[in-house]
């Protein structure tokens, strides 16, 4: 939702309203958009790959974040909230964000919703993609038993591979898999 198309908001003005606002809003290109509430669907899903991202961290230098860190874009300005997050090494601080907002993902996932899915496999991808540390974009599908993996290779350029219902997908960043089926075990989708 936009609070406002006729104001163009300063990044210094989404800063202030964040530090006292209950709920969580993105800016992008000058506006600031209030983030919905996911569904128990999606808060479910989610939890199941973070635990299994975190699962797989083991003793590397890794931690896994839930969507209370803000992650913010540099080359695009955008800050938003993804759904989780892995910050391998100290976390670099955005200085002029609120804490807690990071620069230096190496790994970020999305759980689509109806209303997020095209931004979550468009712009959101394509921004995503700038960020140097950035080393894989897992989406998960709400609509079918689906995970997607979008891998950063060697020589920079992305690659995507897909897992369905029986299937995997390996997240080469942790050394681990994320099997469908269980990501998806005791959800309603198909």
């Amino acid at each position: 939702m936009v609070m406002s198309r006729l104001h163009r908001y300063t990044y210094a003005q989404y800063v202030a309203l964040e530090k006292e606002s209950p709920t969580k809003h993105e800016f992008f290109d000058s506006e600031i958009y209030a983030m919905a509430g996911g569904s128990e669907e999606h808060s479910a899903i989610a939890a199941k790959v973070i635990t299994a991202l975190d699962n797989a961290t083991g003793d590397r230098p890794c931690r896994v974040h839930t969507s209370d860190l803000r992650i913010y874009v540099e080359a695009v300005g955008l800050a938003t909230f993804p759904d989780g997050a892995v910050i391998c090494g100290p976390l670099h601080q955005h200085p002029p964000s609120p804490e807690a907002t990071a620069l230096n993902p190496a790994i970020l996932l999305e759980v689509t919703s109806d209303s997020s899915e095209d931004y979550d496999t468009g712009g959101k991808l394509e921004a995503y993609k700038t960020i140097p540390t950035l080393r894989e974009y897992i989406v998960v599908s709400h609509r079918e038993r689906r995970i997607t993996v979008h891998r950063r290779g060697a020589a920079g350029d992305f690659t995507m591979r897909v897992a369905i219902a029986g299937g995997k997908v390996a997240v080469e960043a942790l050394g681990a898999e994320l099997v469908v089926d269980a990501i998806y075990r005791n959800s309603s989708v198909p």
